[in-house]
């Protein structure tokens, strides 16, 4: 007979008990990016540390340069499968502080026309995420005694802050950390009622240029024409990074861009996503992207390139006839498959050092570089997983790609060698790092309930 009924029941008759204790969490001003809240980031390890110790889990707070990990292992039972769950506790600022309508740190629930929300800041990023799987291993403790697999726990605190603590951890703490496979719990549904595993992450490369030529600002009315103009240098540059059927023309950008699995493929296209919606809700109307491309394949399976700032000249009130000395471009990469961000990256700035015209110099500043990662579904843990969701939701779970990108799971395979599954419960309109952040207590609830499924299917292999 299963095991499973009685931790779902477990789950569902302390509902309550668990949201209480995910507020407690969520009081705690971890914010990792500003040194006034480092005492409440050490609050925070602390109290997931009791957390994990009150449900049997040898756990310890682990200092580092930064912010404290915080470290747990399951007892070891031999024969049993062996995963590793991480989370980030940190959370961002609550600037502008004026637009919250109420206190960040003050958790409630609202009621919404979609149902009551958690709202605070971190409800969703990752605080509320985190306990999901926190609670689901609490259940199977209460009700057995023991869990269903071999579980390390990984919590950071700096996720929101760049993570400089945590390659240098997870080289130094490689044989305590390797595990079968990861487990993540940072990204979202496909929709309010279809789970989703994310398969797919972008890579990310950041490049800022500035071009220089007269060593002043000059009067334009003096020299504008003769004198080289730092400003027009640059957004020709610009311009020429794509070309009319919006593909990057950096010399070999694509390579290691594979075509999309046919079966993947046809899966998102059965998803109904509406393009015109999606562009319509931010006062948007036709797919600006590459050619060939639906937004959905753009979104999750295609790399691009971006203008994320332009500065250069006089840009406060009224008018100045200025002729600028400098101009400053920050620009950055998507990338997918195998695309190799540091060859990205020398290719960019050939381009530009090509296209430079007399008198003019250049100088680069790096801001990351992370490859993409892709997940292999050919690994019956995504299978058992994606019917455990679909069991609790009710609707099929769907493999689905993520435009963004989460440089823990490219550290797992470099450091660990080890894959990572992805699977999350925030909503689009979550607000993220914005005021008014919000979980939903359906996605808490069944986030957990799932959670319990989901380690139920990988007891099994």
């Amino acid at each position: 007979m299963s095991s499973l009924p009685a931790a779902l029941d477990y789950i569902d008759a302390h509902k309550d008990e668990a949201l209480n204790r995910l507020f407690e969490l969520l009081k705690v001003k971890s914010i990792s990016t500003d040194p006034a809240y480092a005492q409440d980031c050490v609050s925070a390890a602390d109290w997931l540390v009791t957390e994990l110790k009150s449900i049997g889990i040898d756990a310890s707070r682990r200092d580092t340069p930064g912010h404290p990990m915080v470290v747990g292992h399951s007892k070891k039972v031999e024969g049993l499968a062996h995963v590793l769950f991480y989370g980030h506790y940190d959370v961002q600022p609550v600037d502008p502080l004026e637009l919250w309508d109420r206190d960040p740190f003050d958790p409630a629930i609202d009621t919404t026309n979609a149902g009551p929300v958690i709202r605070a800041r971190g409800a969703a990023d990752d605080k509320g995420q985190l306990m999901t799987f926190i609670e689901a291993c609490r259940a199977w403790q209460q009700t057995h005694g023991s869990l269903p697999v071999n579980i390390t726990f990984l919590f950071e605190g700096e996720e929101e802050s760049g993570s400089p603590s945590l390659v240098p951890f997870l080289e130094s703490h490689k044989d305590e950390l390797k595990a079968d496979l990861a487990l993540v719990c940072d990204t979202g549904m496909w929709d309010s009622q279809t789970p989703a595993i994310c398969t797919m992450l972008r890579g990310l490369l950041g490049e800022e240029l500035t071009i220089t030529a007269a060593d002043k600002d000059l009067h334009s009315g003096m020299f504008g024409g003769p004198a080289a103009n730092p400003v027009r240098v640059l957004t020709k540059i610009l311009a020429g990074l794509h070309d009319e059927q919006g593909k990057v023309t950096v010399d070999g950008f694509y390579e290691g861009v594979d075509p999309l699995p046919i079966q993947i493929k046809d899966q998102w296209q059965s998803l109904g996503f509406n393009e015109a919606e999606f562009l319509g809700a931010v006062d948007l109307s036709v797919n600006a992207g590459e050619e060939g491309y639906s937004a959905l394949e753009q979104l999750w399976s295609r790399p691009t390139c971006e203008f994320n700032g332009i500065e250069g000249g006089y840009t406060g009130e009224g008018f100045k006839t200025v002729l600028p000395s400098k101009a400053n471009a920050k620009v950055s990469f998507r990338l997918v498959g195998k695309q190799d961000p540091h060859k990205i990256r020398e290719s960019f700035r050939a381009y530009v050092q090509q296209n430079l015209p007399a008198d003019c110099t250049v100088e680069f500043q790096d801001h990351g570089a992370a490859p993409a990662t892709t997940m292999e579904i050919s690994n019956s843990a995504f299978e058992n997983a994606r019917h455990a969701l679909t069991e609790e939701w009710q609707h099929s779970a769907v493999y689905a790609g993520c435009g963004g990108s989460i440089p823990v799971v490219g550290y797992f395979s470099e450091i660990l060698d080890m894959e990572s599954m992805l699977i999350g419960f925030g909503l689009d309109d979550d607000q993220i790092h914005s005021p008014n952040e919000k979980y939903s207590v359906q996605s808490f609830h069944k986030g957990t309930r799932s959670w319990a499924r989901v380690l139920d299917k990988l007891a099994a292999k």
